[in-house]
C-alpha cells in the first residue's frame, strides 16, 4: 500500500494487481491524494492527474471510491489550474447522457453525477452559467434512473446548490419539482437525500417558505407516510427549518418583495397542527373521515410532525421560546383538546397523541430553556391546568347540561391535563431543589393546582396528578412529609367520594414511591399512619357498595406502596399485612365454591380487584423487603396460594357466567398472580404446578388471542447483539419515547403504555431512560407474564411431564391457521425460549430424547417464521438448546441441518435465519473447537454475504460471521486475511442505501480487530498489510452517510487505538469525533464519547490540542449547533473541555453523561496543573451563572467584607455557558476539588505565596493555585449559597477543602497572619444560610464540618472575628438540645441523629484543638521566657488566643460533656453484637429512635472517635472530679451518668456516687476504645485509630484512671490489644501513639507498685532501697498472658525487631552480628525505636529484685546494647543518631537503678554487669574494615563512659576491663578526626572528676601524660580551623580539671606543664593583627585561662615567670595589648563558645 502514496497513480503496480486489489489500491491512492492536494501549492503534472482521475470514472468505481474521485477533482481544480474543468464537466455530462443502461455501466454514470456535485460545490460561481445545462442534464437523467441514481442525483443537486448559492435561482423550480417526487419515493434513502436537497434549496428559494409553503408542508406530511426513522429525522429537519425561516424572515423580505406572503407564528403552528390532526390527506377528505368516525392520521405521520415541532422550536432557539412560550404552550396543548374528539377514536390514539405532545414539551422546555426560564414555563403550565380545571368544575357542577356534552368536555380536558401535569412533573424533577422558589410562590400555587386535579373524574388525570406529586417530592424532599400528611388527611376526610378515594390513594402511593429517592427519608411514624388508613379502607369497603371497589383498590394500593419503604418500616406491620393477606382468599376450595354460587357480577368485580391488589402487595413485599422473607414468613405467605390458583382455574367459567364486566378484572387478576408466582421460590408452590401450567398453556394458545405483541414478548429472549440486526426498530434513539408507537404492531392498535393501565406503577421503579412509567395494557402483559412464568415453572417440573406439554404446544400451532397461527406461534416460542433460558441458568437437564426433539421442532418452526424478531428468538433458543444438551454430536447435527437448509433454500427467510443459527450455535458452548466446522461455516457465510440480490441476507450472514469470529477466537487467525478482504470488497461495492449491510460489515471489522488484538502492533509485512486494511475499512465507513455506520467506524478506530496507538492518526480521529460531537443520532454520540473517554485516558493533552487545531482550521465551533434537540453555545477559547461541559449540560442520556464526566475527569487529571487558569476559568464560568440568581445566601454582608466574592455580576461581559443546570454546576464544583487535589500532588509551590510569586515573575507561563485563592473562595461561596441543595453540599465540601489546604499558608505582606484570614467574612457569609431553620439536615451537618475546620485551623486569631462562625455552632447546639418530641418531622428520625452528631463532632474537634494548642503554647511560653524578654508580647498574644478558644468552648462545656457522654453511650449500645439486640432500650437511645437504628449507625460510625477523644480530654481536665457548678463559673459537669442523659430528672434512678459515676465513664471510654482497637476493620479510618489512642493517652494522664489500670489485669489486656494493633497497622503515627499509651500503662503500674510498697513498709527510708513488691515476686518468673512486664517486652521487641531484624537471635544465630554493618534508620523508625527503648528502661521499676535480674534485665540490656551497636553510624559533626542517644539514656537509667545498691540484688546485679564488659567494643574481629569506618566511635566511647560512671567500682574496677577501656581512649586520643578527639577529651573530663578514686585514678595515671604530650605538640602545630581549636581548648580544660583533683605534691608539676603551653599560644601585638581567627581565638582563650590559673597557683606561677624572662615578656605584652578587648571578648566568648554548644552534657544529659 505504500506504493499508492504518490501524486500520480502508479500504473505499473496497478496493472499487476487482481480485480479486488485494484479497487483497494485506487482507494488508498485517492485517500493519500486527498490529503496531499490541499498542501500542494502548484500541482505538477495536472493534466496527467486529470487523465488518471477521468479514466477511473470509466472503471465502474464503487460508492466510496466515486466520492473520493469527485473530492479530488474538486480539490485539484481549486488548488491548481481550472482551465480543463469544463472538459471534465462535459465529460461527466456525456457519461450521464449515455444510452448504456446495463448494470455494469451504472457505477460510471453515478460517479459522473457525484463528480458534478462536488465540482460545483467547491468551485461554485467560478464555473459561470454552465450549471443550467448540467442541472438540466441531471434532472433529465433522473426520469429514467433507478433508486441508486435518484439517490446520488439528489445528493449531487444538494452539493450544486450549496456551491452556487443565489446564482442557481433560474433552476430552483426545476430542482424543486424533481425533489418533490423524490420526497415520496419508495426508497427511504432517496427520500432522505431529497429532504437534504430541499433543505439546501430553501436557503435561497424564497417561494418554499412563502408562496409554496402549504404545498411544502403537505409534501412533507406525505413523505412521513410509511417512512423510517432516518426519513422522519431528515424531513422533520426540512419542514421545521422552512417554517422557522418563514416565521423569522418575514420582516426582512416584506420591503424587498411586497408580494411575499407573511407568515405569523400562529399560522406556522396551525400548519403543523393540521398535519398532526389530519395527516397528509386533504382537508375535505380528512374532515369526512373524522365525521365518519375513522381517523386517517397514520402514526408515522404524527411522529414525524412531532419531530418537526421540536426542530422548528430548536431552530428558533431558547430565547425565542421564552418570548413566545404562552402561544406555543397553548397551541401544543390544543393538539389534544380539539373540538372534534373523534380525532381520537380509541384510547390507543389518545395515548399516542399524548405521548407526542409530551415529547414536544419535554424536548423544547427541557432541552432549550435555562432554569430561570423553566420556572417561568412551569408557572404558565400551572395556569393552563388551573383554567382547564375550572372548565371541568363548571361542567361537573352544572346539572342542566346534557350528560353527553359534559363527558365530552371531560374527555377532551383529560388529555390536556395529562400532558400538562406530566410536563410540570418532569420540569420540577429536573429543576430539583432549585424549584423551591416556584413552590413557595403563593401566587402560582403549584401544589394547590396539582392537588385540586386529584379529584378529576378521569382516572388517567388523577394518576398523572399523583405522578406529578411524586416528581415534586423527589425534587424537593422537604415536601414529602407535608404532602403525605395532606393527602392522608383528605383521604380520611373524603372517604365517601369515589374520586377522592382513588385520587388521594394514588397520590399517597406515588409519594411513598418517591421516598426511596430522597436520602433524608420520612418519619418512621408515617408508615403506621398509612397502614391504619389502608386497613380502615379495606375494612370499610363492604359497608358501601357504591365505593367498595375504590376503597378495596385504594387499601391494597397503599399497602403495596408501603412496601417500598423497605424492611425497617414494614417489619413492624408485617403481622397485620399477613393477616389481611390470609383473609382476602377463602380458606378452602369448598369456601370458594360457596362464593361462586352466591356472588353477582359486581361482587365478583370487587372481589377480583381486591385479590389482584393483595397479590400486588405481596409481590411488592417480595421485591422491596427481601430481607424479611425468612422461612417462617414464606410459610405464612403460602396458605392462600392454592386458593388463588383455584380461582385462576375458575375464571373462564366466571367470565362466561357474568360476561364482559368481569373480563378486565379477570385479566388483571391473572396477570398479578403470574407476576407474584414468578418472584416466589418455585419450590414453595410445587403442588400447584400442574394447575398453573394448564392455565399458562391455555393463555398462550388461546384461539381468540388476536394480539400480536412480538415487540413486547420477544426482545427479552433475543440476544442483545442479535437485536442490532433489526435496525433502528429496537435501537436506542433520542426519539424513542415517540418512535416506540411506530414499531409496536400498528395493526393490533398497540400504541405503547400509559399510567392508567396499571395504577401500581405509580410507586414502582421507573424503567431506565423513561421520564414517566409506561405500563402496557394488561391483555399484552398477561401473555408476557405467562411466557415468563412458564419458563420458571416448566424448568422445575418433572422431566416426564415436559413431553406432553411441549406436544400440546406444537399441536396448538398446527391447529390454528393464518394470522392467528402466527400469534400462537409467537406466544409459544416466547414461552419455550423462557423455559430454555431458565433451565440453562439453573443448570438443569432437558430430559429424554423425545423432549429434545419436541423442543427442537418448536425452535425450528420459529426459524422459518416471516417475523424477524421470531427468527432472532429462534436462533437464540437453538443456542440455549445446544448449551443444555451439551453434546458435540447433537450440536454438529444442528449445524448440519442449517448447512443443508442454506444449500437448498433460496428464500430470504430461511437464508437469514439459518445463517444466524450457525452464528449463535456456539455462543454458550465456550467457543468453536472444530476447525472443520469453522471452515464449513466460514465458507457458506462468505457466499451468503456476497448475495447482492438481498441486502437482508448479506446483513444477517455478515452478522453470523461476526459471531463466528468471536466464538472461534485464536482458531480464526487463518481466516483473518480472506475475511478482511471480503469486508473491504463489500465496503467498497455495496451501495450506501443498504445501511444495514454496512452496519454488519462494521461489526465484522470490529470483531476482526479484536481477534488480532495486540498483534496489530507488529512490524512484519503481513501484520502491516492487515493493519492497513483495517484502517482502510475504517476510512470507508467514516465516509458513509449513515450515522450508525460512522459510529461503527469510530468504534473500530477506538479498538485499533487501544491495540496499536502509534498507527492511528490521532489528529484525523479527533477531527472526526469533533464533527460528530453532537449528531442527532444517539448511538453515534455514544460512540464518539466512548472513544474520547479512551483517548483522554492515555493522551489527554494531545486530544485537546488536536481539537483546538481542528476548530482553527475549520473556523467553526465544534460544539453542537445543529442537533435536532438543541444547540449548545460555544466559544473558541473554551476548547474541547468547555464543549464537553456544554454538552453535559444539554445531554439527557445517562450513559453519555457518565462518559462525558469520565472524559473530563481524565483530562483534568492529566492537564489541570499545566492549564490551571484555563480549568479554573471553566469551572468559574459554569458556577458563575448560579451567582446571577438570588441564592439563599446572598444576604447583606457586614461592612469591610470582600464584596468581590459576593457580586452577582461576572467579570466577563458574556458567558460561554448560558444558564448551566444544577447537575453541571455540581460537577464543576467537584472539578474544583479535584484540581486542588491534583495541585497538592504536584508540589508545595501551589500552597506557598512567596515562592509562587517568585516563579511567576521568572516565567509568566508558570501558574500556581495559591494565586487563584480568591477565585476558589468565590466559587465555593457561589456554590454554597445556591438554591440547589446538592450544589450547596458540593460548595461546602469545596470550602472545607480550601480551608484545610490553605489554613497554614502565610500572608507575606502581613507577617504572623495567614492568607485565608482576609476571607473570613466570605466564609461566614457562605456558612450562615446553612444554619437557617428550613435548611435540610445534611447541608447543616456539612456546614458544621466546615465551621469546626475553620475555627480549629487557627486562621483567625481575633476572638471577636471568630465569634461570627462560633455563633452558628452555638445556635446549632441550642437547636439540638430540644427533645425528640419537638424535633421537626419533615425527614426520617435518623436525620436528626446525623445533625446532632455533626454538631457534637464539630464541637469536639474545636475542643481538642483548643486543648492541644493550649498545651503546646504553655510549653512554648515557658521556654521563651528563658531565652529572651523581647517576645513576651507575641507569646502572651498566642497564649491568650489559645486560652480564648478554650474559653469559647468552656462556656458550653457543661452541656457538651453531657451530650458527648450520651452519644458515646448510644454508640456503645449500637456496637453490641446482634445477639444482644434484645437488650437495647426499647424506646431507642439518646439520639436515635429504635425504629431507625440501622439508618443511624453510619452517622455514629462517622463521628464517635473525635467525640471519644474530646470526652477523654474533658474528663482529664476535671481529673475525674465532679465539680459543683456553684463553686465557680466552670460548670463542667453534674453527677449524672450516661444512662440518665437526656432524661427528665423525675425519671432518674437514685443519684450515683461520684466514684460510681467516674467508674461508669471510665469503663465507657475504655470499653469503646478497646472494642474498636481489638478488631478495627481493614477499611477503618486511620484518624479513628489515632483519635482512639489519643483518647486513651488523655485518659491515663490523670492519677485516678491510672490507679484503675495499674493494679488490674486491665493493663495487660490493653497491652495485648496495642500489640495486635502494632502488628496490623504499619503507619508510624499509629505505632508511636500506641507506644505513648504503653508508656502510660507502665507508669500506672509503677505508681501502683510504689503505692503498694509504701503502704506495706514499716521503715520508709530503709525500704525505699529494698523493694519487695513487683512482678517476679521471689522466684523471678513471669507468666505470659498475665504479666504486664512480659506483655510490654513482647510489644517492644515487636517494634525493635521490625525496625532492626538483626536483633532477633533466631535470624542472626548468635549475639555477634557477623556480616551486618550499622545502619541509620529513617526518621520515623528512629522515633519508634527510641520510644521503645524509653519504655524498656522503665520496665525494671515494676519488677521485684528477682524478677528484674532473673527475667528482665538480661533481655533489656541485650536489646539496648543491640540497638546501640546496630545503629551507631558515624554522622557529620559528631552528632549522635537519635537511637544511640535513646540507648545511652536507657542504659544510664538502668545502670543507676536503686537495684544496684539493694542488698538482695547487689551480687547478682554486679555479676550480670560484669558479663557485659565486652559488649561495648566494636566487633573488630568479625567486622570488615569498611564497616569499621562507618562505626561511630563517639557513640561507643559515650556508652563506655556511661557504663564507667553509672556502675559501682566492683563492676568497673576490674583490671582487664579498665585496660581495654583505656586502650580505647588512647586510640581515640590518637585519632586523626578532631571530632573524635574532642568527644574523647569531654568524656575523660567527666571520668577524671569521678568521686571514686578507684574508678578515676587508673584512667588519670594512664592517660594524663598522653593528653599533656598532645598539648605540648600543639605548641609547634597550631590549630588551623575551629574544630582543631575546640580540641585544644577541651584538652586545656581536662588538664586544668586534673590540676584541681591532683594531690598537692603533683599539682605544682602539672601547673608547670600547662603554663608554658598556654603562654606559647599567646600572640604579640604585631602578630595579633595578622593572625588567623583560630590563632586569635586561641590567644584569647589562653590569656583567659592564664588570668585564672596565675592567682590560683601564684607560687608556681611566680617561680616559672622568674625562671623564663621570655615567657614573662610574652605574657606582659599580651596582657597590655589586649586589656580592653579581653573584657568584651571574654564575655562574648562565654556565650558564643563553639565548643560549648556541642558538648554532650548540654545535648544529652547522660552523665
Amino acid at each position: 500500500m505504500e506504493l499508492a502514496h504518490s501524486l500520480l497513480l502508479n500504473e505499473e503496480v496497478y496493472k499487476q494487481l487482481g480485480e479486488f486489489q485494484k479497487a483497494e489500491f485506487v482507494f488508498e491512492w485517492l485517500q493519500f491524494l486527498e490529503k496531499l492536494l490541499p498542501v500542494t501549492d502548484r500541482v505538477k503534472k495536472q493534466k496527467k492527474l486529470v487523465e488518471q482521475l477521468t479514466s477511473l470514472l470509466n472503471r465502474s468505481p464503487g460508492p466510496p471510491t466515486r466520492r473520493l474521485i469527485a473530492k479530488n477533482f474538486a480539490l485539484l481544480y481549486s488548488t491548481g489550474d481550472a482551465f480543463s474543468v469544463y472538459q471534465t464537466i462535459d465529460k461527466c455530462n456525456e457519461l450521464i447522457r449515455s444510452k448504456d443502461d446495463s448494470p455494469s455501466y451504472l457505477p460510471t454514470k453515478l460517479a459522473a453525477v457525484v463528480c458534478l456535485g462536488y465540482l460545483y460545490k467547491k468551485l461554485g460561481r467560478i464555473l459561470g452559467n454552465s450549471f443550467t445545462d448540467t442541472i438540466g442534464n441531471v434532472l433529465k437523467a433522473m426520469k429514467n434512473a433507478e433508486s441508486q441514481g435518484r439517490y446520488e442525483i439528489m445528493l449531487s443537486l444538494e452539493n450544486i446548490l450549496n456551491g452556487l448559492g443565489a446564482a442557481a435561482i433560474p433552476c430552483h423550480r426545476d430542482i424543486y419539482k424533481a425533489a418533490r417526487s423524490c420526497l415520496m419515493d419508495r426508497s427511504m434513502a432517496v427520500r432522505c437525500a431529497a429532504a437534504k436537497c430541499l433543505l439546501e434549496l430553501q436557503n435561497e428559494a424564497v417561494f418554499m417558505w412563502s408562496t409554496d409553503l402549504d404545498s411544502v408542508a403537505t409534501l412533507c406530511f406525505k413523505s412521513f407516510e410509511g417512512s423510517n426513522y432516518d426519513v422522519r429525522i431528515a424531513v422533520s429537519k426540512l419542514l421545521g427549518t422552512v417554517l422557522a425561516t418563514a416565521v423569522t424572515s418575514k420582516q426582512a423580505t416584506a420591503s424587498a418583495r411586497p408580494n411575499v406572503r407573511k407568515l405569523s407564528l400562529e399560522e406556522a403552528m396551525e400548519l403543523l397542527g393540521t398535519g398532526f390532526l389530519r395527516g397528509s390527506s386533504g382537508f375535505l377528505r380528512a374532515s369526512g373521515d373524522i365525521l365518519k368516525g375513522t381517523s386517517s392520521v397514520s402514526r408515522d405521520v404524527r411522529v414525524g410532525v412531532t419531530q418537526t415541532y421540536v426542530v422548528f422550536v430548536s431552530t428558533l432557539r431558547g430565547q425565542w421560546l421564552e418570548t413566545n412560550f404562552s402561544a406555543f404552550l397553548s397551541h401544543v396543548l390544543d393538539l389534544v383538546s380539539q373540538a372534534h374528539p373523534k380525532v381520537y377514536q380509541t384510547q390507543m390514539d389518545a395515548i399516542c397523541c399524548r405521548r407526542c405532545v409530551s415529547f414536544i414539551l419535554r424536548a423544547t422546555i427541557g432541552g432549550l430553556l435555562g432554569e430561570k426560564a423553566q420556572i417561568a414555563a412551569a408557572k404558565e403550565i400551572c395556569q393552563a391546568i388551573w383554567k382547564m380545571k375550572k372548565v371541568v368544575d363548571a361542567v361537573m357542577s352544572d346539572g342542566n347540561l346534557e350528560t353527553r356534552i359534559g363527558t365530552t368536555d371531560i374527555t377532551v380536558s383529560q388529555h390536556v391535563l395529562v400532558c400538562a401535569l406530566q410536563e410540570l412533573g418532569s420540569l420540577i424533577h429536573g429543576l430539583g431543589t432549585t424549584a423551591a422558589p416556584l413552590l413557595q410562590d403563593s401566587s402560582t400555587g403549584v401544589l394547590d393546582t396539582v392537588i385540586s386535579v386529584i379529584l378529576h373524574p378521569s382516572v388517567s388525570v388523577r394518576l398523572t396528578a399523583a405522578w406529578c406529586l411524586r416528581c415534586i417530592a423527589v425534587a424537593l424532599p422537604s415536601y414529602v412529609s407535608p404532602l403525605l400528611d395532606r393527602c392522608v388527611e383528605r383521604l380520611s376526610a373524603l372517604k365517601s367520594s369515589p374520586e377522592a378515594v382513588t385520587g388521594y390513594s394514588f397520590a399517597t402511593a406515588a409519594l411513598l414511591g418517591a421516598v426511596r429517592y430522597c436520602p433524608l427519608g420520612i418519619s418512621h411514624g408515617k408508615g403506621k399512619v398509612i397502614m391504619t388508613v389502608a386497613e380502615d379502607l379495606l375494612c370499610s369497603a363492604s359497608q358501601n357498595s357504591r365505593i367498595a371497589m375504590q376503597r378495596t383498590q385504594a387499601g391494597w394500593l397503599l399497602i403495596a406502596a408501603l412496601m417500598t419503604l423497605g424492611p425497617a418500616v414494614v417489619q413492624h406491620h408485617l403481622p397485620r399485612i399477613l393477616l389481611l393477606w390470609k383473609c382476602v382468599f377463602p380458606l378452602s376450595p369448598k369456601d370458594l365454591e360457596t362464593e361462586k354460587s352466591r356472588g353477582d357480577s359486581f361482587t365478583w368485580q370487587v372481589t377480583l380487584e381486591g385479590r389482584a391488589g393483595a397479590l400486588c402487595a405481596i409481590k411488592s413485599f417480595v421485591s422491596y423487603c427481601a430481607g424479611l422473607l425468612t422461612d417462617e414468613v414464606i410459610q405464612r405467605l403460602l396458605p392462600p396460594l392454592p386458593c388463588a390458583v383455584d380461582l385462576l382455574t375458575q375464571l373462564p367459567s366466571l367470565c362466561k357466567l357474568y360476561g364482559n364486566p368481569l373480563k378486565t378484572s379477570s385479566v388483571v387478576y391473572r396477570l398479578k398472580l403470574y407476576e407474584l408466582l414468578a418472584v416466589l421460590p418455585p419450590k414453595t408452590y410445587e403442588g400447584n404446578f400442574t394447575a398453573v401450567l394448564k392455565e399458562l398453556v391455555a393463555d398462550l394458545t388461546a384461539p381468540d388471542s388476536q394480539m400480536d405483541a412480538s415487540t413486547v414478548l420477544l426482545p427479552p429472549f433475543c440476544h442483545q447483539d442479535d437485536i442490532l440486526l433489526l435496525g433502528p426498530l429496537l435501537q436506542e434513539t433520542d426519539h424513542r419515547f415517540i418512535e416506540e408507537q411506530v414499531f409496536v404492531n400498528t395493526s393490533n392498535n398497540i400504541a405503547g403504555g400509559s399510567l392508567e393501565y396499571d395504577p401500581h406503577s405509580i410507586y414502582d421503579k421507573v424503567a431506565e431512560g423513561d421520564s414517566v412509567p409506561k405500563p402496557l395494557p394488561p391483555t399484552i402483559l398477561v401473555i408476557s407474564a405467562a411466557a415468563h412464568l412458564f419458563g420458571v415453572i416448566f424448568s422445575h417440573t418433572a422431566e416426564s411431564q415436559r413431553l406432553q406439554v411441549l406436544e400440546q404446544l406444537l399441536d396448538s400451532i398446527k391447529q390454528t391457521k393464518g394470522s392467528r397461527q402466527q400469534i400462537v406461534q409467537l406466544n409459544v416460542v416466547s414461552a419455550c425460549s423462557s423455559f430454555l433460558k431458565h433451565l440453562a441458568s439453573c443448570k438443569g437437564s432437558l430430559g429424554p430424547e423425545e423432549v429434545k426433539k419436541a423442543a427442537l421442532n418448536l425452535v425450528m418452526g420459529a426459524l422459518e417464521s416471516s417475523n424477524p424478531l421470531l427468527r432472532c428468538a429462534g436462533a437464540e433458543s437453538l443456542a440455549r438448546l445446544a448449551q443444555l444438551v451439551a453434546d458435540s454430536a447433537f450440536t454438529a447435527g444442528l449445524a448440519q441441518v442449517s448447512f443443508d437448509r442454506l444449500k437448498s433454500a433460496r428464500d430470504v427467510v430461511s437464508r437469514t435465519s439459518h445463517s444466524l443459527a450457525l452464528g449463535c450455535l456456539y455462543r454458550y458452548l465456550g467457543g468453536i473447537g472444530s476447525t472443520q466446522h469453522l471452515n464449513a461455516c466460514v465458507g457458506i457465510l462468505y457466499t451468503l454475504s456476497q448475495d447482492s440480490t438481498s441486502p437482508d441476507v448479506q446483513a444477517w450472514a455478515l452478522h453470523a460471521l461476526t459471531l463466528i469470529i468471536d466464538s472461534a477466537g485464536p482458531l480464526y487467525h487463518v481466516h483473518v486475511e480472506p475475511t478482511l478482504s471480503l469486508v473491504l470488497m463489500l465496503l467498497l461495492t455495496v451501495p450506501p442505501a443498504y445501511a444495514e449491510v454496512h452496519q454488519s460489515l462494521g461489526r465484522c471489522l470490529n470483531a476482526l480487530i479484536t481477534t488480532l488484538g495486540p498483534e496489530l502492533q507488529g512490524s512484519t509485512t503481513t501484520v502491516s498489510a492487515l493493519r492497513t486494511s483495517c484502517l482502510l475499512g475504517c476510512a470507508v465507513m467514516q465516509d458513509n452517510p449513515d450515522c450508525l455506520v460512522q459510529a461503527q467506524a469510530i468504534s473500530c478506530l477506538q479498538q485499533l487505538h487501544m491495540f496499536a496507538p502509534r498507527h492511528v492518526n490521532l489528529s484525523s480521529l479527533v477531527s472526526c469525533l469533533c464533527v460528530n460531537f453532537c449528531s442527532s443520532y444517539l448511538l453515534l454520540r455514544r460512540a464518539v464519547l466512548a472513544c474520547l473517554r479512551q483517548l483522554a485516558q492515555r493522551e489527554a493533552a494531545e486530544v485537546s490540542e488536536h481539537a483546538v487545531a481542528f476548530v482553527k482550521d475549520t473556523r467553526e465551533d465544534f460544539t453542537p449547533g445543529n442537533t435536532s434537540s438543541s444547540p449548545v453555545p460555544c466559544h473558541g477559547e473554551i476548547g474541547l473541555e468547555g464543549a464537553l461541559l456544554s454538552l453535559l449540560d444539554k445531554e439527557v442520556d445517562q450513559r453519555l453523561c457518565q462518559d462525558i464526566r469520565e472524559t473530563l475527569s481524565h483530562m483534568l487529571t492529566s492537564m489541570a496543573v499545566e492549564k490551571l487558569s484555563f480549568w479554573l476559568k471553566l469551572c468559574k464560568d459554569v458556577l458563575a451563572s448560579s451567582a446571577g440568581k438570588s441564592g439563599v445566601g446572598k444576604e447583606e454582608v457586614a461592612k469591610g467584607d470582600d464584596e468581590s466574592v459576593l457580586t452577582s455580576e461576572s467579570d466577563e461581559t458574556s458567558h460561554p455557558f448560558i444558564n448551566p443546570r444544577w447537575p453541571t454546576r455540581v460537577f464543576a464544583a467537584e472539578c474544583v476539588c479535584r484540581i486542588i487535589s491534583q495541585c497538592e500532588n504536584a508540589g508545595s509551590t501551589h500552597f506557598d505565596v512567596t515562592l509562587a510569586q517568585e516563579r511567576k515573575q521568572r516565567d509568566s507561563r508558570d501558574d500556581f493555585l495559591v494565586l487563584h485563592l480568591a477565585d476558589l473562595i468565590r466559587m465555593a461561596f457561589m456554590a454554597a449559597t445556591d438554591h440547589s441543595d446538592q450544589l450547596r453540599l458540593s460548595g461546602l465540601q469545596t470550602l472545607l477543602i480550601v480551608v484545610r489546604k490553605f489554613a497554614a499558608v502565610p500572608e507575606p505582606e502581613f507577617p504572623g497572619h495567614v492568607i485565608l484570614e482576609q476571607y473570613q467574612a466570605n466564609v461566614g457569609a457562605a456558612l450562615r444560610p446553612a444554619f437557617t431553620p428550613e435548611t435540610p439536615p445534611d447541608v447543616t451537618a456539612k456546614a458544621c464540618q466546615v465551621c469546626s475546620a475553620w475555627i480549629a485551623s487557627g486562621i483567625v486569631s481575633d476572638l471577636n472575628d471568630l465569634r461570627r462562625v462560633h455563633q452558628l455552632l452555638v445556635s446549632s447546639l441550642t437547636k439540638i438540645q430540644v427533645g425528640k418530641e419537638t424535633q421537626s418531622q419533615l425527614y426520617n428520625e435518623s436525620t436528626s441523629t446525623m445533625e446532632i452528631l455533626a454538631v457534637l463532632k464539630a464541637w469536639a474537634e474545636i475542643y481538642i484543638v483548643a486543648v492541644e494548642r493550649q498545651k503546646n503554647q504553655s510549653g512554648g511560653h515557658k521556654q521563651s521566657l528563658r531565652i529572651t524578654d523581647s517576645t513576651d508580647e507575641s507569646c502572651s498574644d498566642a497564649t491568650s488566643s489559645a486560652n480564648g478558644l478554650l474559653d469559647l468552648v468552656q462556656a458550653d462545656l457543661g452541656t457538651l460533656s453531657k451530650l458527648w457522654l450520651a452519644a458515646l453511650q448510644d454508640f456503645a449500645l449500637l456496637t453490641l453484637p446482634s445477639e444482644y439486640a434484645s437488650q437495647l432500650p426499647v424506646e431507642g437511645g439518646a439520639f436515635y429512635a429504635a425504629e431507625t437504628i440501622e439508618n443511624a449507625r453510619p452517622y455514629y460510625q462517622n463521628s464517635w472517635s473525635l467525640i471519644l477523644y474530646a470526652t477523654a480530654l474533658w474528663l482529664t481536665s476535671t481529673g475525674f472530679i465532679v465539680v459543683d457548678p456553684d463553686e465557680g463559673l466552670t460548670n463542667l459537669s453534674r453527677p449524672v451518668t450516661p444512662t440518665t442523659m437526656c432524661q427528665d430528672s423525675s425519671s432518674r434512678a437514685a443519684v450515683k456516687s461520684p466514684e460510681d459515676v467516674n467508674t461508669d465513664r471510665f469503663h465507657l471510654i475504655l470499653g469503646i476504645s478497646v472494642e474498636f482497637l481489638c478488631s478495627p476493620r481493614s477499611d477503618a479510618a486511620m484518624d479513628n485509630i489515632t483519635a482512639c489512642l489519643h483518647a486513651l493517652q488523655a485518659l491515663l494522664d490523670v492519677p485516678w484512671p491510672r490507679a484503675k489500670v495499674g493494679g488490674d489485669q486491665l493493663g495487660v489486656e490493653l497491652l495485648n490489644v496495642l500489640h495486635r494493633l502494632i502488628l496490623t497497622r504499619e503507619l508510624p503515627d499509629i505505632q508511636l501513639a500506641a507506644l505513648e499509651v504503653v508508656q502510660q500503662i507502665l507508669f500506672a503500674s509503677q505508681e501502683h507498685v510504689r503505692e503498694k510498697r509504701r503502704s506495706n513498709e514499716t521503715y520508709f527510708a530503709e525500704k525505699e532501697t529494698l523493694p519487695e513488691f513487683g512482678e517476679g515476686k521471689d522466684t523471678g518468673g513471669l507468666v505470659p498472658g498475665k504479666s504486664l512486664v512480659f506483655a510490654t517486652l513482647e510489644l517492644c521487641v515487636c517494634i525493635l525487631v521490625r525496625q532492626l531484624p538483626q536483633l532477633n537471635p533466631k535470624l542472626t544465630g548468635s549475639f555477634t552480628v557477623k556480616d551486618g554493618k550499622p545502619q541509620l534508620l529513617s526518621e520515623n523508625g528512629s522515633k519508634l525505636v527510641s520510644a521503645a527503648l524509653v519504655i524498656l528502661s522503665d520496665v525494671p521499676a515494676v519488677c521485684s529484685p528477682e524478677g528484674m535480674i532473673v527475667s528482665v534485665l538480661p533481655t533489656i540490656l541485650y536489646l539496648i546494647i543491640g540497638v546501640l551497636r546496630e545503629t551507631a553510624v558515624k554522622l557529620p559533626d559528631g552528632q549522635l543518631p537519635l537511637t544511640v542517644t535513646a540507648s545511652l539514656q536507657a542504659l544510664k537509667g538502668l545502670l543507676s537503678s536503686p537495684m544496684a545498691q539493694a542488698e538482695k540484688s547487689k551480687t547478682a546485679w554486679t555479676d550480670l554487669l560484669r558479663s557485659l564488659r565486652g559488649c561495648f567494643h566494636p566487633p573488630a574481629r568479625y567486622m570488615p574494615a569498611p564497616f569499621l569506618q562507618e562505626f561511630d566511635e563517639v557513640g561507643l566511647l559515650t556508652a563506655i563512659t556511661v557504663f564507667i560512671l553509672s556502675t559501682s567500682p566492683e563492676v568497673t574496677a576490674i583490671e582487664c576491663l579498665q585496660k581495654r577501656c583505656i586502650e580505647k581512649f588512647k586510640l581515640a586520643l590518637d585519632s586523626k578526626d578532631p571530632v573524635v578527639q574532642l568527644k574523647c577529651y569531654q568524656l575523660l573530663h567527666s571520668i577524671f572528676q569521678h568521686s571514686s578514686r578507684a574508678i578515676s585514678h587508673p584512667y588519670i595515671h594512664s592517660l594524663a601524660s598522653s593528653i599533656v604530650r598532645k598539648l605540648q605538640e600543639t605548641e609547634k602545630t597550631k590549630p588551623e580551623n575551629s574544630a582543631e581549636l575546640q580540641v585544644v581548648q577541651e584538652g586545656i580544660k581536662v588538664v586544668t580539671a586534673l590540676t584541681a583533683v591532683a594531690d598537692e605534691e603533683h599539682r605544682a608539676h602539672l601547673v608547670a606543664c600547662i603554663l608554658p603551653i598556654l603562654i606559647s599560644f599567646l600572640l604579640a601585638e604585631n602578630e595579633l593583627v595578622l593572625a588567623t581567627n583560630s590563632a586569635r581565638n586561641l590567644h584569647e582563650f589562653a590569656l583567659q585561662n592564664l588570668m585564672q590559673i596565675g592567682p590560683q597557683y601564684s607560687s608556681v606561677f611566680k617561680k616559672l615567670m622568674a625562671s623564663s624572662p621570655t615567657m614573662k615578656a610574652r605574657l606582659e605584652s599580651a596582657v597590655k595589648g589586649n586589656q580592653e578587648s579581653i573584657k568584651v571578648k571574654t564575655t562574648s566568648k562565654h556565650v558564643k563558645n563553639p565548643g560549648k554548644s556541642s558538648s554532650i552534657q548540654l545535648k544529652t544529659n547522660f552523665l
